[in-house]
């Protein structure tokens, strides 16, 4: 029961609709009503802007952050898991509200940035390298689409290369749970999929630095 109630308050947490709250707060719109649709921090970015597109990134790491850091450390007599476990299963809870929240009719974002938070918590050099990888392919493409989706596969990976070659010793259930949740962001990504392999997926040309610099040396 114990840990029921701290899966269910992470869930409610993540389930917290970051970006329709301040798109209708700051600019009277529901952002699920423009751009793609999506109520994610992505879109918010694009219709709403940098100064409330980032704040709503910001706000929706916290969420995975808050989740796996502070909820499932409430003392709430005897659990069944240990505490990293715990920390697991209300961080991936905080993932679904995200994705599922119960305030919107279960339609949410796509749990990029929650899933960041609540594994930069509990795993900060994997996610290090998987902020890399998701930085390195915005660089070069000016997609976040296919940089989160990259960045999800570089997770698990990563910690199968830290435990190998590292001292560092990564539980299996860490491993299992990135891999399955590389595997969800890809399916919650699924249309963005298929229109990078149309070539129609829209990219942030400002975004690419590459660019800058070759137009600096010319």
């Amino acid at each position: 029961m114990a840990l029921a109630v701290l899966l269910v308050l992470s869930y409610l947490v993540g389930a917290f609709p970051t970006s329709i709250v301040l798109g209708k707060l700051f600019r009277g719109i529901d952002i699920r009503e423009h751009g793609s649709g999506n109520a994610g921090g992505t879109n918010a970015w694009r219709v709403l802007g940098w100064k409330i597109g980032l704040p709503v990134m910001v706000l929706d790491v916290a969420k995975g952050a808050i989740a796996a850091g502070l909820i499932a450390r409430i003392p709430m007599g005897s659990l069944p898991l240990e505490l990293s476990l715990v920390a697991l299963l209300c961080g991936l809870a905080a993932v679904l509200g995200h994705v599922f929240p119960v305030y919107t009719r279960f339609k949410g974002g796509k749990g990029v940035a929650t899933a960041g938070g609540m594994l930069l918590t509990i795993a900060s050099w994997p996610v290090l390298c998987a902020a890399l990888v998701f930085a390195t392919t915005i660089i070069l493409f000016g997609r976040v689409s296919l940089g989160s989706i990259l960045g999800a596969i570089s997770l698990p990976i990563s910690i199968l290369l830290l435990n190998r070659f590292t001292a560092l010793d990564y539980p299996l259930a860490l491993l299992i749970l990135t891999a399955a949740l590389a595997v969800f962001i890809v399916i919650t990504h699924r249309a963005n999929v298929r229109r990078l392999l149309r070539g129609e997926e829209r990219a942030f040309p400002k975004l690419q630095l590459w660019r800058k610099l070759i137009r600096t040396k010319r």
